[in-house]
């Protein structure tokens, strides 16, 4: 079976290395990958928001499945265009269309859809240029810390959390007034804080069954003890220590369940990966955020953790064949550290050449790299993350460190806390 995932970053780089280790596995290709997936298959330069050039490499190369990586696309409704062309009706999608992608693409849909499908999550209150002067009078009633949330995509980067009442009213102008994040934040959610501790779970649906992946911890924010801006991520940790038998429970009977469900109730033909960001408060689930695919560098931690054929799950998934598959997973501890560029996630460098020592001791997932002339260079904020498998998680983040010392590039920066709050 050949097959096309989209997208450029670690989260795709650990796709195809996983599924090229099914013997079901054909030819890989990656659109538009980086300087690592070249070693996993054939990289080929597409603009995702062109629906119509993917399309061309769909029928050039024979693809039988598409991967869809990114949420941009999913939530721009390449599902849909694909699925309106007849050339394409045995073609093998991961990903929903647009209408189920709105759970990633509207936070004040989701809400909504949680509210609907009796789903716990925080209250929230959306904001928009029309009551932004109503909603500011309204936080100095407010207890601190004060959630601010773009409503659309922002990469990761859409959240501000903040204990000052003066930097939250400051916050919600940049987001409405001054359209920090562009129409992703024409509306804001004014969110309540809930004081807990995060973790992500991820599911393979077909619409009609599920199959639970290993959970994951990520740490968003870029300095140490989780302060500073948040990122698209600077590591993961997977399993994690406080999801017992009794949480998971909880969180498939309470969310995952009533998700897919809800799904089924509102008539949405959903086929792909759920990720659920949750909250543990007091032992009680809430979701924080759903996206709609994997999450990067969760996906990093979390594939190496499955010891099933994943290419079998995902046609499972695609034939809507789920309910006559099982998944069992790897019983160590995965760890990675993502090594990213200088000022990231602000304004960062790009196009300095990197060095790789000895590196046997990980799994190197490559994000914002490139071959150019022979020599890999960086290409993006965040640059590669290296992943550690051990029998307990101080053996696993051991080797995600020692890995770091053989990757180097000028401007190198990385968290030295991964997993701290789980020790």
């Amino acid at each position: 079976m050949n097959i096309l995932i989209l997208g450029s970053g670690g989260r795709e780089h650990a796709l195809a290395w996983k599924i090229k280790q099914s013997p079901k596995c054909g030819k890989i290709f990656i659109a538009p990958g980086n300087g690592g997936t070249l070693k996993m298959g054939t990289n080929l330069d597409i603009d995702l928001k062109n629906f119509e050039k993917v399309g061309e490499a769909i029928e050039e190369n024979n693809i039988e499945m598409l991967i869809i990586g990114p949420e941009d696309p999913l939530v721009n409704g390449i599902v849909d265009h694909l699925r309106a062309n007849k050339d394409f009706k045995k073609l093998k999608i991961i990903g929903p269309k647009a209408k189920g992608a709105m759970l990633e693409g509207s936070k004040e849909y989701a809400k909504e859809f949680m509210k609907k499908h009796g789903i716990p999550t925080a209250d929230a209150r959306t904001v928009t240029k029309e009551n932004l002067e109503e909603t500011i009078k309204y936080m100095e009633r407010l207890d601190p810390p004060y959630v601010l949330k773009a409503d659309g995509l922002a990469g990761g980067k859409g959240v501000i959390i903040t204990e000052e009442l003066e930097e939250a009213r400051k916050s919600l102008r940049d987001l409405i007034e001054d359209k920090k994040f562009g129409a992703a934040s024409e509306k804001v959610l004014l969110e309540q804080f809930l004081r807990g501790i995060e973790v992500s779970f991820f599911v393979i649906t077909d619409g009609k069954d599920y199959r639970i992946l290993p959970e994951a911890k990520d740490y968003k924010r870029i300095g140490e003890r989780d302060t500073g801006l948040n990122t698209g991520g600077m590591g993961a940790v997977s399993p994690v220590v406080f999801v017992d038998r009794a949480f998971k429970e909880k969180v498939n009977k309470q969310i995952i369940k009533p998700t897919v469900e809800g799904l089924k109730k509102d008539k949405i033909d959903y086929c792909g990966f759920i990720f659920f960001g949750l909250i543990n408060v007091g032992g009680d689930p809430y979701v924080i955020e759903y996206n709609v695919r994997m999450g990067d560098p969760e996906t990093e931690v979390v594939l190496p953790r499955i010891k099933t054929d994943l290419l079998e799950l995902l046609i499972a998934a695609a034939d809507k064949n789920l309910i006559d598959t099982e998944i069992e997973y790897e019983r160590f501890t995965a760890s990675t550290v993502m090594y990213v560029s200088r000022g990231y996630p602000e304004f960062y460098e790009k196009g300095h050449e990197i060095s790789v020592g000895d590196i046997r001791t990980v799994l190197p997932f490559h994000a914002g790299t490139k071959m150019v002339d022979g020599k890999l260079i960086t290409n993006g904020g965040r640059v590669i993350s290296l992943t550690g498998l051990g029998k307990n998680l101080g053996e696993a983040l051991s080797k995600s460190y020692a890995g770091g010392k053989e990757v180097n590039w000028e401007g190198k920066k990385f968290r030295e806390d991964i997993g701290f709050d789980l020790k």
